[in-house]
């Protein structure tokens, strides 16, 4: 029979990358459930100050954090505000095809 010593060692240096890797996607979940939650927010923010009469993008970007400023979309058409959102990551190209956006309607305010 063959010896089988340092085999753990081979199979633990083995699984290393494929754990880091894993939990990388995980946290990449979790940035793009996060930036949901912001988006989110962001756009009732913005068809408050809408409905209020004040203008919805300033209140969007008052919304959001301030590394989200060159990530985000803001587009406002009659009552209805949408808000485009990039999570942030490591991997730009992954991060794209994780964008989120999210949308509120108000009444705008009668003048």
């Amino acid at each position: 029979m063959a010896s089988e010593d340092g085999q753990a060692t081979v199979e633990l240096v083995a699984a290393i990358p494929v754990l880091l890797l894993a939990g990388l996607l995980a946290l990449q979940l979790f940035a793009a459930g996060y930036a949901l939650t912001l988006a989110d927010g962001a756009a009732e923010a913005g068809a408050l100050a809408l409905a209020a009469g004040q203008p919805a993008k300033s209140a969007v970007r008052e919304a959001l954090p301030d590394w989200a400023d060159d990530d985000s979309d803001v587009a406002v058409r009659g009552g209805e505000v949408t808000v485009r959102l990039i999570p942030p990551s490591p991997f730009p190209s992954l991060a794209d095809r994780l964008a989120v956006s999210s949308s509120a309607f108000a009444r705008e305010a009668s003048p």
